[in-house]
């Protein structure tokens, strides 16, 4: 009997280090897939505040909360198992509707560089003072997502493709889960800084308050200029994933052209090499998505045109 029982606990020790090198397995594998997707995460955290900009403050939270909850239901209920099936039976696929999402995320960014231009009656609406559709504005702002959660994931599947499909299911959950948690937490933090300002200017004194004053003066060009810079995100990423699914797909002129002169301006730059790559690489692909997004934008204002006439 104790024989037995010494025999059954050296093999649950067994399996309780067997379960914990898993999990180690499962956060290593998270880290570097969260790592490698960082560049599309910051980009998320840049589009997101511009959807609640002009709500009454009692209503941005609870939008930022229903933003979050369905961007999580897209990573887990939508995005995960789509990729999983298509990395274990249609691998090819994944690219092309990546290709897909660039595109959209393309006519996303020129429609609202479009919108600078020539406003339409919406935004003319919304100069008169009547306020915006909350629920058109968070669909709006989940559908975004939809894309840019689906390049977070698509980028951390490839990161763990050598893992066994289960480890690549945790991984991938983890993933989702951490990565909505901190973009959203960060994008409410950005929101409600104004609130704290407010607060601080008004129950503290000296230094303090004017700290409080000086955020409350500082957060409307913060949200503005994250604003643009999520336009432009949406542009940069829209472009990437085209330039990088065309060098996939076979068509490698554009993506080389623009690796060769990354690799000019690193070499020329010495120390600022890395940064001077990533911008040469971050302005083309943005030409390439407001190119894209042009076309896309012209073809559909002009079939509206067509159906109204």
């Amino acid at each position: 009997m104790s024989a037995g029982l010494a025999a059954l606990l050296d093999d649950i020790a067994v399996l309780a280090k067997a379960a914990a090198a898993s999990v180690d397995d499962v956060a290593a594998g998270a880290g570097r897939a969260s790592m490698k997707a960082a560049g599309v995460i910051v980009d998320d955290t840049a589009v997101t505040p511009r959807y609640v900009q002009g709500f009454q403050p009692a209503r941005e939270l609870p939008m930022i909360r229903r933003i979050a909850t369905g961007s999580l239901r897209n990573k887990l209920l939508l995005i995960l198992p789509a990729a999983l099936i298509l990395s274990e039976l249609l691998d090819w696929l994944l690219t092309p509707l990546l290709m897909v999402g660039g595109v959209y995320l393309c006519y996303e960014g020129a429609e609202k560089l479009w919108e600078w231009v020539h406003p339409h009656e919406g935004a003319a609406a919304a100069g008169t003072g009547e306020p915006p559709n909350e629920d058109k504005l968070v669909g709006d702002a989940i559908r975004t997502d939809f894309i840019l959660s689906a390049e977070i994931m698509v980028i951390s599947l490839n990161e763990v493709a050598d893992e066994p499909l289960l480890a690549r299911a945790l991984i991938l959950v983890v993933v989702a889960i951490l990565i909505t948690a901190g973009v959203y937490g960060v994008v409410g933090m950005i929101v409600k800084m104004d609130d704290v300002g407010l607060n601080l200017a008004r129950t503290r004194e000296g230094t303090v308050a004017s700290f409080g004053r000086g955020l409350v003066r500082a957060m409307p060009r913060v949200l503005s200029v994250l604003s643009k810079v999520g336009i432009v995100a949406m542009l940069w990423v829209g472009g990437h994933i085209l330039l990088v699914g065309l060098d996939e797909l076979g068509l490698h002129a554009p993506y080389d052209a623009v690796h060769h002169l990354e690799e000019g301006v690193h070499d020329a730059l010495g120390a600022l090499g890395g940064v001077g790559g990533w911008l040469t690489n971050t302005v083309f692909s943005a030409l390439l998505g407001i190119v894209v997004g042009a076309i896309v934008v012209a073809v559909l204002h002009r079939r509206k045109g067509a159906a109204g006439h």
